[in-house]
């Protein structure tokens, strides 16, 4: 019996991982998926009607090593696998260099988007080389997810901006290292750079979200860039437009822009 495609989602209990994992269970994949609110996870799953042979839930903290690498090995040992691993999860805070507990909001900013990040990816590399060794595989992914906001830098917003960065000049750089050589097919790579979209991670912003997109109508995109392998990808196509003009401004033209423009609100815990 042909099994079904595996694709292994962390972030998944609410906004971009939940939609991307509905998406993918729309078009006959099963689910991993990983977050540390177990119980929200297997709610939904129940009332989407996945059961046990379609779905897994795993609860693991992405900024804990062992925790989310316990959780990759428990997919692979369960389910085999996967085709497609899409580290998600990721967080927002506003921060203010000049108050001294907002080392503490970078800290975790960067221990959630860049270290989990990378904690996700490793279990499956070496697993995954040894399967593209044959060239009848399937294409292997690793997705990170990334932001318009690593782009250019937002005022108030240094924690997120910096770790979206990151984002995308680490998954550049692991691309180069795991583009397969001549009679290897490689591990395709790819990077999502969202615009703004409707999730709770977005709702308490206080300035303007040009283009705001529902999760399902970003999912359905982001569905087909990975199937396509598309290496990086903005989504909406609007927001890459955007993007690549303010990469292009001259600073001091950046900066008067953003002058009297709100600001990140800080976190207030």
């Amino acid at each position: 019996m042909h099994m079904q495609p595996l694709v292994f989602i962390t972030g998944a209990s609410s906004g971009i991982g939940q939609a991307l994992a509905l998406r993918y269970h729309q078009a006959g994949w099963r689910v991993a998926l990983v977050a540390r609110r177990a119980e929200v996870m297997q709610a939904w799953a129940q009332d989407q009607g996945l059961g046990p042979d379609r779905c897994l839930v795993f609860a693991a903290d992405v900024s804990e090593n062992a925790s989310i690498i316990n959780a990759a090995e428990q997919c692979i040992t369960a389910w085999g696998l996967p085709q497609v691993v899409i580290a998600n999860a990721g967080i927002s805070q506003g921060m203010d260099t000049g108050e001294r507990q907002d080392l503490a909001v970078l800290q975790r900013v960067m221990a959630i988007n860049n270290l989990g990040l990378a904690a996700t990816f490793h279990p499956f590399i070496r697993p995954m080389q040894a399967c593209t060794q044959n060239t009848d595989t399937a294409p292997l992914t690793l997705v990170g997810i990334a932001s318009v906001a690593g782009i250019r830098g937002l005022p108030g917003h240094a924690a997120y901006c910096a770790s979206k960065a990151a984002v995308i000049s680490y998954c550049e750089s692991l691309r180069g290292e795991l583009r397969g050589s001549r009679g290897q097919q490689g591990i395709r790579v790819v990077t999502i750079a969202p615009g703004y979209v409707a999730t709770p991670l977005t709702s308490k912003n206080k300035y303007p979200m040009p283009f705001l997109m529902t999760p399902e109508a970003f999912a359905d995109k982001a569905y087909k860039a990975i199937q396509a392998g598309t290496s990086y990808s903005v989504i909406p196509w609007q927001m890459g437009v955007v993007a690549k003009l303010l990469r292009l401004l001259p600073n001091s033209w950046f900066d008067r822009i953003l002058q009297g423009q709100p600001r990140k609100h800080r976190d207030p815990s």
